[in-house]
């Protein structure tokens, strides 16, 4: 079933923190980012002592509890999966919306025999056309025991009012959470997952890579040859999505194929400017170090994914 997943838009980029397509020239030796009002400035000679650092997963990317909660927080549309009867499994799409501490997802019923239930529900989030990661909530769909707080959050996902006798939620199990359509899955614990919080680029994730992807092709290429370790020139560079913790790239090259590569950033970020400001520093030492203008002070990424798909 195709979902209709759908996310926050957000206006103009912060006028402050430019993404401009990479010049030919040479850029501006000291600062070329600056903050109003004598606020941080970043430097050439900051970014270029920042460390990439390969550190574990949790360092470089979200765990999966943490991309499950952003996957839940982003789709308004899912596969809901009960019982028949005949003990058949039946799958219905639905709206939902997620109750923020904990993550509980919850649904609109007019009808009043949905209760305890072993029920499932699916959830994917395409991420232009070249993955689409999802997860699976298992548990039990059930009345909850405060359904004003619900209603309040029905209210704000979708602007409608309802009567609170028509809320259901699924009381978490535990979680399959997948990174792309026919890859392996990881369970996630129900505590895992009520613990996680969303990542805090997801409303913004979008219209980012959309205007990185659109003004910035020569800087994710430069990425790619600059930052991990290659014995091969990429030919093409796109980027698939942006988190606190850095960016997946999809790369090809004629004569190798297609991989997809992740690239974390130098330190962690919290919000939309905060990754471009990053993205700039960084794209101004990948510059540089291209031009043996600078010596590269950091580990380059070692892992690559082979892909199967030809989509860039």
């Amino acid at each position: 079933m195709l979902l209709q997943i759908q996310t926050r838009q957000f206006g103009a980029a912060c006028p402050r923190v430019k993404l401009a397509p990479a010049s030919e020239t040479k850029r501006s030796g000291s600062v070329w980012l600056r903050r109003k009002n004598g606020g941080p400035k970043c430097s050439v000679a900051a970014a270029s002592t920042a460390q990439l650092e390969v550190k574990s997963e949790s360092k470089t990317k979200p765990f999966p509890a943490e991309v499950s909660r952003t996957l839940m927080e982003l789709a308004k549309v899912g596969t809901l999966c009960t019982l028949t009867e005949e003990g058949l499994p039946l799958g219905t799409g639905v709206r939902f919306a997620v109750e923020p501490e904990h993550g509980t997802p919850l649904f609109c019923f007019n009808s009043s025999d949905n209760t305890n239930i072993p029920s499932s529900l699916h959830v994917q989030f395409e991420q232009f056309g070249l993955r689409t990661p999802q997860c699976t909530v298992q548990g039990t769909l059930t009345k909850p025991q405060d359904p004003k707080r619900f209603v309040s959050v029905w209210r704000k996902r979708f602007g409608e009012e309802v009567d609170q006798d028509s809320i259901y939620i699924i009381a978490v199990d535990r979680v399959l959470q997948l990174e792309d359509i026919q890859e392996d899955g990881v369970w996630v614990t129900s505590s895992d997952y009520s613990n996680a919080q969303p990542d805090p680029l997801r409303d913004s994730a979008h219209n980012l890579v959309t205007e990185i992807n659109t003004n910035n092709m020569e800087d994710i290429t430069r990425f790619c040859n600059v930052y991990v370790d290659l014995d091969f020139l990429v030919s093409e560079a796109k980027m698939i999505w942006v988190d606190r913790l850095g960016f997946d790239m999809r790369l090809s090259s004629p004569h190798r194929g297609m991989f997809e590569v992740r690239i974390p950033f130098p330190r962690e970020v919290t919000d939309e400017k905060g990754a471009k400001s990053t993205f700039n520093c960084m794209s101004q030492l990948a510059w540089e170090v291209e031009r043996n203008f600078q010596h590269p002070h950091f580990p380059k990424v070692k892992e690559l994914k082979p892909v199967r798909s030809s989509l860039l």
